[in-house]
């Protein structure tokens, strides 16, 4: 195997919900994958403005954290039904962009927490709590729509696992909030932005590492073809 036909497929196995959701054929010969990959793209843009109107107005960095998860995925979504098909260069040119914007707001969550740990704010835990649970609501109903596809291919498999550990992350955003209640301090609330955010920079530092290795990879794999 030569070393562009070994980083191809490469590629194809790393176990991350932006890579395993873009492309395949089994999506592109499948209508109701792509109207469930409609629906949820829809979801997840609505949730993400939903989220961010009220982490602001609740100053919750958990929510903006879980915001910026729920980009990520409309994202996925997007990439998905967007260059279904494309070539590798234009499909990694996509994960590319992604990458960066997810490392951009992943630095804006971590840099306003700090703010928030430096004013001494606290968050408002009953709206942490309310859009929390319309978030895993949310997330769930995307994951019983999913839930067919579980054991369908690869990418099937990974965006309902994505969809799923999603609504993981909703509970957690609950659960801050409930201490944030409890307690009376912002501490909860930041910890778990801090989590959430850690995440997502791991995630688009992997995004864009593979991103880069498949643009260098293109060139070769064309020669070869």
């Amino acid at each position: 195997m030569s070393d562009s036909e070994f980083v191809e497929k490469d590629m194809r196995v790393v176990d991350s919900c932006c890579e395993s959701a873009c492309g395949g054929e089994t999506a592109k010969a499948d209508p109701r994958w792509r109207r469930v990959l409609w629906v949820a793209l829809v979801v997840n843009a609505a949730m993400f403005a939903v989220e961010m109107i009220a982490g602001a107005a609740a100053d919750s960095r958990a929510l903006q954290a879980d915001a910026l998860d729920f980009l990520g995925d409309a994202a996925n979504y997007a990439l998905s039904l967007a260059v279904v098909g494309a070539a590798l260069t234009w499909r990694a040119r996509a994960a590319l962009i992604k990458s960066l914007f997810m490392l951009g707001f992943a630095g804006w969550v971590f840099g306003s927490a700090v703010l928030a740990f430096v004013n001494n704010s606290s968050p408002d835990p009953v709206t942490m709590g309310g859009v929390g649970a319309l978030a895993l609501a949310a997330n769930a109903g995307v994951a019983v729509m999913l839930y067919r596809y579980r054991t369908g291919d690869a990418n099937m498999r990974s965006v309902w696992i994505c969809s799923r550990n999603d609504a993981i992350g909703n509970v957690a955003v609950m659960l801050a909030a409930l201490g944030v209640f409890g307690t009376g301090s912002a501490w909860p609330d930041l910890i778990v932005a801090s989590i959430m955010a850690a995440l997502a920079l791991t995630g688009g530092f992997q995004v864009f590492r593979h991103a880069i290795a498949e643009l260098k990879s293109a060139p070769m794999v064309v020669k070869q073809a």
